[in-house]
């Protein structure tokens, strides 16, 4: 495993992150092909032993659930101290109000809910899952410090927002004083490269760390065109991505990955990890090969010549967020 820094922060972590919502009860969320504790338990060990220390959850990921697995794995396969814990807020949890947004109610009542479930004194990145265009960033912005001021959060991050609001709520941040995000998870792969426009040029200049989601875009980039597995099929977001402006990227990627001889998502893992701006991806793991795979994309250090090959076919699409 490879390490690096988030950002310009000093926390080390590793290159590849565990994405866990995969990991939950599918009858408590939005997603039926989710793994049980029993199911889930065996990808955490391999985490760990694949040096996989970066691990991302989210309140609302199976109606808490995950964050369930999650704390619970940390104590059987790993110690705290091993792993950097990553989860959000924003999403629906209950209907009171306190149960979703980015109120200062809300941040400080799931914060506490997040760190029960995980079994927990602190989080180390804590990520506003959404904007809230409801709530002043100020409001916000001084929650999350004080979170970070009482020692339960160590670094903050956001995901998914129009780069005008991130930049909105890091001024709010820097004019009062406050702790400034220094991760952004947002939607950034082969497929999609939408967040090259604005976001990703903030980042840099301001650095923050990208800890993209969908690395793979939901599978899509790590198979031939057309082919399907149960999630693709049954994943209503996962759908989304069967749009015919893909198809030349993903001959583009099977091109690549047949003249090396090694498995699609290696390369298209290795094309994100060469972009400076990305500090560890987060990869969802439901069979054995995926984290492998993820790990050994560390190895593969393509040439501008397949930078070029796989960037080519790229037609510029509107930015979606799930």
């Amino acid at each position: 495993m490879e390490f690096t820094r988030l950002g310009r922060t000093g926390l080390r972590v590793s290159r590849i992150g565990l994405g866990c919502m995969s990991y939950g009860q599918a009858a408590a969320g939005m997603h039926q092909w989710t793994l049980d504790e029993e199911a889930a338990a065996p990808f955490f060990r391999q985490a760990v032993e694949l040096g996989v220390t970066f691990w991302d959850t989210a309140n609302v990921y199976q109606g808490g659930t995950s964050e369930e697995f999650v704390g619970r794995a940390i104590t059987r396969f790993s110690r705290r101290e091993e792993i950097v814990l990553a989860t959000k807020v924003s999403g629906k949890m209950h209907d009171g109000p306190g149960g979703s947004g980015l109120s200062r109610k809300a941040i400080l009542e799931q914060a506490e809910a997040s760190l029960r479930r995980l079994g927990t004194d602190y989080i180390d990145v804590y990520y506003i899952h959404r904007f809230d265009p409801e709530t002043p960033v100020e409001e916000t912005m001084q929650a999350l410090d004080d979170l970070v001021r009482a020692g339960k959060v160590r670094y903050l991050g956001a995901s998914s927002m129009w780069a005008w609001q991130f930049a909105k709520a890091q001024y709010a941040a820097v004019v009062n004083g406050w702790t400034t995000f220094a991760a952004m998870q947002d939607q950034y792969n082969v497929l999609k490269r939408e967040e090259e426009r604005e976001m990703i040029p903030m980042c840099l200049d301001q650095g923050v760390g990208l800890t993209p989601y969908s690395p793979l875009a939901k599978g899509r980039a790590t198979r031939p065109w057309g082919q399907q597995t149960a999630r693709s099929s049954s994943d209503n977001v996962a759908k989304a991505f069967d749009r015919d402006v893909d198809e030349p990227v993903v001959h583009a990627i099977q091109k690549v990955a047949e003249a090396r001889g090694v498995a699609m998502a290696q390369v298209a893992l290795a094309w994100l990890l060469s972009k400076p701006v990305v500090s560890c991806p987060i990869v969802g793991a439901t069979k054995p090969h995926h984290l492998q795979d993820a790990v050994a994309a560390l190895e593969v250090h393509l040439t501008e010549s397949e930078i070029a090959d796989l960037e080519t076919p790229y037609l510029p699409q509107d930015n979606y967020w799930w």
